[in-house]
């Protein structure tokens, strides 16, 4: 593997990882609202099964937010090591 593939790899992967956290984060925001709002109002039963539907579940957006984590540090450590690796290069080359 060339080294600058491992570094765009990290790189995309981190860049990935921001995307995905932002919409859970977003989603995670929506969701709160949300639920405050609807506690606030006394709808009927149909119109709250169909509100229920369309919000987003919270539960998989904390996962999913989680997971974006775990996929930054990933991403994180192939930089590293990739900076590592070239650092050794260099040194050998020298």
């Amino acid at each position: 593997m060339e080294i600058q593939s491992a570094f765009s790899s990290g790189l995309q992967g981190f860049q990935k990882a921001n995307e995905d956290a932002s919409k859970a984060a977003s989603d995670i925001a929506a969701s709160t609202s949300y639920r405050s709002e609807s506690l606030q109002q006394s709808e009927t039963t149909a119109t709250a099964q169909l509100q229920t539907q369309t919000q987003p579940d919270l539960t998989q957006s904390i996962v999913d937010l989680k997971v974006a984590e775990f996929q930054a540090k990933g991403s994180a450590n192939v930089i590293k090591t990739a900076d590592e690796t070239l650092g050794t290069l260099l040194d050998v080359r020298v």
